[in-house]
């Protein structure tokens, strides 16, 4: 049996230190459960995962046709990739991260998910700043293709527009910061957001002037530690067809 507590990684990074833990719930019938946390802040476990999951399903059923070019920014333990790549519609995944260590863990298989994604010739990691790359539509996502534009993008980094990992990432929740997001969206594409606070209508309307009709859709899920439901936000918003 699985020791109740291991600390499996530690690195010191600019913004922290991020460390990776396993422990053994034993009030979870000894549900081994994977942590990540960066200086003071709690990034995820894979204790709770179903509103990662819902970024992609939500995200990608507005998204319109069959072959689909998609990026999710911010790695994590994997989730809202995996929950992408279910879809046969997906034909390349690019994923986001600043944190190298993370990307390691997945291709070294530290962490569940790790060969799910690496196992799939339609993922690819891309170790950058997920923020600077939206911030320039020149050089755009994929290091391989300047300016190329993508059918969806699906972002899981922040807790929310408002609670930052990092004060910088602020200017991208402002509407100037969507506007240059959108030139890296196909005409209809689609911005999806993660959010651990309630809908925002600041933020929304912010997305309004960007973007059609934009949806904070509230996601319920159990949680096991409270014996009680918890709830999370997931934004989607579609960029206009004719914004050429």
């Amino acid at each position: 049996m699985k020791p109740l507590f291991e600390e499996i990684d530690f690195r010191p990074t600019p913004i922290g230190d991020l460390i990776l833990r396993r422990r053994r719930m034993v009030m979870l019938d000894n549900l081994i459960v994977y942590e990540v946390l960066l200086g003071d802040a709690f990034l995820m476990s894979s204790l709770f995962h179903d509103v990662e999951e819902a970024l992609a399903e939500l995200g990608l059923a507005a998204a319109k046709g069959d072959h689909l070019d998609v990026v999710v920014g911010g790695l994590g333990l994997g989730y809202t990739a995996a929950a992408a790549l279910l879809s046969e519609r997906v034909d390349e995944l690019l994923v986001i991260d600043a944190l190298a260590p993370v990307i390691e863990w997945h291709e070294k298989g530290l962490v569940p998910l790790g060969h799910v994604l690496t196992s799939d010739p339609r993922c690819r990691f891309v170790h950058a700043d997920f923020f600077e790359l939206a911030a320039d539509p020149d050089i755009g996502f994929d290091p391989q293709q300047a300016g190329r534009k993508f059918h969806a993008v699906l972002l899981d980094i922040d807790h929310s527009p408002r609670n930052l990992l990092d004060e910088k990432n602020g200017l991208f929740y402002r509407v100037n910061g969507l506007r240059k997001l959108t030139a890296q969206l196909l005409p209809g594409g689609i911005f999806a957001l993660w959010s651990d606070d309630a809908p925002d209508e600041v933020f929304l309307n912010h997305l309004g002037e960007v973007f059609e009709k934009p949806e904070a859709h509230v996601v319920s899920f159990y949680n096991p530690l409270l014996e009680r439901d918890s709830c999370s936000t997931v934004y989607v918003a579609r960029r206009l067809a004719n914004d050429l």
